[in-house]
């Protein structure tokens, strides 16, 4: 399946137990979509989110995003993992 990074930018910062919060949505709905959310980075400060998702395709991973909590990404890239 293919391997997407997805980037938020919440304005103002965000703290780290919203986005695990959210990521635990996330993997409550995932299973539904075909998606697989792995793993994902927080720069608090910054107010920007890493995702690394596993999906059919970049609108079954934001659909996830939508249907769990309502934020969904900005920009949504196709990756490849190497090394």
């Amino acid at each position: 399946m293919p391997l997407f990074m997805d980037i938020h930018h919440v304005d103002g910062g965000v703290k780290g137990s919203d986005v695990a919060a959210a990521h635990e949505k996330d993997l409550a709905t995932q299973g539904e979509y075909g998606v697989n959310y792995l793993k994902y980075w927080v720069d608090e400060d910054a107010g920007k989110i890493f995702c690394l998702v596993d999906a059919p395709d970049a609108e079954a991973a934001n659909t996830v995003h939508a249907k769990a909590h309502g934020l969904v990404a900005d920009e949504i890239y196709p990756i490849s993992a190497k090394g």
